[in-house]
């Protein structure tokens, strides 16, 4: 059920915000309701965001390799000549 609210917002904001959401294909009413729907969700601090789920794999190792020691020679190679 929707139900109408009526907010207090600075001029500037609210003109930057319907621009933004016109350039989104969305309404201020929408970007509002899913701001708030986003606030008001119990998340887990451990949660995966769906930019970070979309890198997934991107990267791989073998099993056997070693993420630290990895890393040790890319810094290695990367500043020293």
């Amino acid at each position: 059920m929707n139900t109408k609210l009526t907010l207090k917002l600075d001029e500037d904001i609210i003109e930057k915000a319907k621009l933004y959401a016109r350039k989104k294909n969305t309404s201020l009413s929408q970007l509002v309701e899913s701001y708030l729907n986003l606030l008001t969700q119990e998340q887990n601090a451990l949660e995966i965001t769906p930019l970070v789920r979309s890198l997934s794999g991107v990267a791989s190792l073998s099993s056997a390799a070693d993420p630290k020691a990895e890393y040790k020679k890319r810094i290695l190679k990367k500043y020293t000549k």
